[in-house]
């Protein structure tokens, strides 16, 4: 919420009312034309409900935006905090409640269930993964008999000069 704003419209309307009871008093003193006077009452009063609800109107459009981003930011932290196996765990708690009410499964989970079957399938196809990656290097290495040999590879003919004669 935003204190500041509601302490401006609270000292905004005590100065209306100072200024309402200031004329009031003016009314009381012959001098000036009575009913100048609560016209100019009635001119403050509706200049004080114009800015009220313009207030208004427009603080329920702040207020629906701060709701919507406490909503939000209190959505997104809680998903944070839940463990994605938390659904399967509620699931199982329901069918039994179902099965003790005499209800048919809506749904069904695999006996000797494990919440880390899948953790451990993760690190399985990791370790394969690496393996696989070490013996990639140790085959795409050259050995030194191939390197040697490749550098020994017969030229072609020598290259003949100008004329065809050789040097």
């Amino acid at each position: 919420m935003k204190l500041g704003l509601f302490e401006q419209i609270v000292d905004l309307n005590k100065l209306f009312d100072r200024l309402f009871v200031g004329l009031k008093r003016l009314e009381s003193v012959p001098f000036f034309q009575r009913d100048l006077i609560q016209h100019a009452r009635s001119g403050v009063e509706i200049a004080r409900v114009y800015a009220n609800r313009e207030f208004f109107d427009n603080f329920e459009v702040i207020v629906e935006n701060d709701a919507k981003w406490a909503y939000r930011f209190q959505r997104d932290f809680d998903q944070k905090l839940n463990d994605p196996d938390d659904i399967y765990l509620n699931v199982r708690d329901s069918e039994q409640r179902r099965k003790r009410k005499g209800l048919p499964p809506r749904v069904v989970i695999l006996p000797n269930w494990d919440m880390s079957d899948e953790d451990r399938y993760d690190e399985e196809q990791s370790a394969r993964r690496k393996s696989a990656v070490v013996r990639r290097r140790r085959t795409n290495r050259k050995s030194p008999r191939k390197a040697r040999s490749a550098a020994q590879v017969p030229q072609g003919p020598p290259v003949s000069n100008r004329g065809g004669r050789r040097p």
